[in-house]
């Protein structure tokens, strides 16, 4: 299965240069999909242009708070129905994923009570995400250098968040940068826990910046690897070009074009 490419549109737009502009660009290139990281007062105009090339929308932010999240269940009132409105705008416009926050460690709270309470919040919205078609997808995100106290920093307390929601449409965010700060074993990890990946983030390690050989990371053995294990959603690239942003997206775009034409 060949890979589906999409781009965080925040990084990559150039100051001389207009959205529709861009995105006409990105889909010559042969991206698929542009994403949001929420939903301000350009939202429709930006999901407009995008479907206006022919590009999707593969993902937003499903609620605020990236620090004050699932883990608090005082939380869980007001996320259901952050949840509840952002699954209604994906459905109309066909944006498959949301992202969600676990929220930063709690000072009162076990490592297994935040995983109860964390499954608690989601379990709550699933049933109408499973309704809508649109899935949930809770980010991984590194504690160790960009978010400090962030508890869903490994892919296996994820996982357990999911399994114990046991939904079709809860799964995780698995953002390749933060993952190889936190624990490395990229392609066994992916590979492993497929079934649980609802969408993919790149960047290079360290620095977050292009997929240059001054970072440590094969993105095209990462890549193949994801379009092995049948994943058939969305890669998504997320860190700020170091020069020219078209030259940025074209070699990103190349170097992860991995997998057998989609049939």
């Amino acid at each position: 299965m060949r890979i589906k490419q999409s781009l965080c549109y925040p990084c990559f737009r150039p100051k001389d240069m207009g959205l529709d502009e861009l995105f006409k660009t990105v889909a010559g290139i042969g991206y698929a999909a542009i994403e949001l990281w929420g939903r301000g007062a350009d939202f429709e105009e930006v999901v407009g242009l995008a479907h206006k090339h022919g590009l999707a929308v593969a993902s937003m932010s499903g609620h605020a708070s990236l620090p004050d999240g699932l883990n608090k269940r005082s939380n869980h009132a007001r996320i259901e129905d952050e949840l509840r409105t952002s699954i209604d705008l994906a459905a109309k416009h066909a944006i498959p994923g949301l992202i969600c926050f676990s929220g930063n460690r709690q000072p009162y709270q076990s490592n297994e009570d935040a995983l109860d309470a964390t499954a608690e919040g989601l379990r709550r919205v699933a049933p109408y995400a499973e309704a809508k078609g649109i899935n949930l997808n809770m980010e991984l995100l590194n504690s160790k250098v960009d978010h400090p106290g962030y508890q869903c920093d490994h892919t296996a307390w994820g996982v357990a968040v999911c399994e114990r929601v046991n939904s079709p449409r809860v799964k995780l965010l698995y953002d390749i940068y933060h993952m190889q700060i936190m624990e490395g074993d990229l392609v066994r990890t992916i590979r492993e826990n497929i079934r649980w990946i609802g969408h993919f983030h790149t960047a290079g390690n360290p620095g977050r910046r292009d997929m240059d050989d001054l970072q440590e990371l094969n993105y095209a053995g990462i890549c193949r690897g994801i379009a092995d294990a049948g994943f058939g959603l969305y890669v998504g690239h997320e860190f700020n070009p170091k020069g020219d942003v078209l030259a940025a997206l074209r070699t990103t775009f190349a170097i992860c074009d991995q997998g057998e034409p989609h049939g």
